[in-house]
């Protein structure tokens, strides 16, 4: 492997959100963070390289994205995705979430409704309430494997003529589905059927494990691609969520218009410099660094997963098949939420995300990001062992 994803970094001091808002968000400085769904390790050396070769012209002014920034996440999404994707479809936002918020304004009215599927990343609920829609929860159903799967025939029974969008995401955070291609059939005839506009949420689309096959929901057909938005980064797959570089595919030509035209209302579309720079990189460069650490990624899941299966059994998880997420289930332990909560803060000193905020799926859940040098999940899970082995 040439890459050493084993390199501790000190990221303390830095603006880290993961580090320098821990005693914030725990109320303790001393816990380990395995919160925030940003990797501990550093940018492969040939993005940093062509940052450092822009850097070497000395004005940062404004600026526009050349075409070749276009051209390198089509190649890279033919590539890696076998999905083909034309220049035309492509737009802009700062962030993932800002993509998803834009959308929503753009596409939908106030008083709208706006269905998601439950637990799943938080923003999504702020997204559709923060901007005045009406927000419709689909929980996921839990089989007795573990696996969640979507729940059809309710999110059938909840559309009504108020419903305009539905939001995804794929794989899913927190709980590291990826979805099937008959899954996302199903999903794009529902959404056919009721005249619904799909927002599809797949930064996490890089991390796909041994067995299994990522499929943007828009692949399936021009007649989904024409209802869908997809937004897309390499800001988790490279760790450069700090260089605020997304990207949009909208096919239909009047969707893309409405998201443009409020992108540019709000005046989010010029993006940053080295953010362009690093996404170029990233999409022309990255496949070889990538392959690298999907298995570590692995590696770090499998051991983690063997640990608690067999050091703390009365904690239940499964193993994802993307994201670099674990959704951990403590029901079992016969504490409460809280209880469980501040035994993970106070006695484990560990960061975890809290389920509940998720939805009310999360309760006796928490989120552990194993994007960290082993050493760091050996440390974890011992900690884990003490308080609840």
């Amino acid at each position: 492997m040439k890459n050493n994803f084993n390199k501790f970094i000190e990221r303390k001091g830095t603006g880290s959100i993961k580090y320098d808002r821990t005693g914030f968000v725990f109320g303790k400085d001393d816990v380990l963070p395995m919160w925030v769904a940003d990797m501990d390790f550093p940018a492969a050396d040939f993005i940093i390289d062509d940052i450092k070769k822009r850097l070497e012209h000395p004005i940062f002014g404004y600026t526009m994205r050349p075409k070749s920034f276009g051209t390198s996440f089509i190649r890279w999404a033919n590539r890696r995705y076998n999905w083909t994707i034309k220049n035309n479809w492509l737009d802009f936002s700062p962030g993932v979430v800002t993509g998803l918020a834009v959308s929503i304004l753009a596409l939908t009215e106030e008083n709208d409704k706006v269905i998601i599927q439950t637990p799943v990343y938080h923003p999504f609920f702020e997204s559709v309430t923060g901007n005045n829609r009406i927000l419709v929860q689909n929980s996921l159903k839990k089989l007795d494997n573990g696996k969640y799967v979507m729940d059809f025939e309710n999110l059938e029974n909840i559309i009504d003529e108020k419903t305009k969008m539905i939001v995804i995401s794929n794989p899913h955070n927190p709980l590291g589905r990826v979805w099937t291609k008959e899954e996302l059939q199903k999903l794009s005839e529902i959404v056919i059927k009721h005249n619904l506009i799909l927002l599809s949420d797949d930064i996490h689309a890089d991390f796909i494990f041994k067995g299994y096959e990522y499929t943007p929901i828009a692949s399936l057909s021009e007649e989904i691609a024409k209802r869908t938005i997809t937004i897309m980064s390499p800001s988790k797959t490279f760790n450069i969520a700090g260089l605020s570089t997304s990207i949009v595919i909208i096919s239909n030509e009047e969707m893309k218009k409405k998201y443009n035209d409020k992108l540019a209302a709000m005046h989010l579309f010029l993006g940053n410099i080295f953010g362009s720079v690093a996404f170029e990189s990233a999409y022309t460069k990255g496949d070889e660094w990538l392959d690298e650490l999907l298995v570590y990624l692995e590696e770090n899941i499998d051991f983690t997963i063997d640990f608690i299966s067999k050091e703390i059994p009365n904690i239940k998880v499964w193993k994802p098949e993307g994201t670099f997420l674990l959704w951990l289930d403590f029901s079992k332990t016969g504490l409460s939420h809280d209880e469980i909560k501040q035994k993970l803060i106070n006695e484990a000193k560990l960061g975890f995300n809290d389920g509940q905020t998720f939805g009310v799926e999360g309760k006796f859940f928490f989120r552990m990001n194993i994007a960290t040098q082993k050493e760091k999940v050996i440390i974890a899970l011992n900690r884990l062992k003490e308080v609840f082995g």
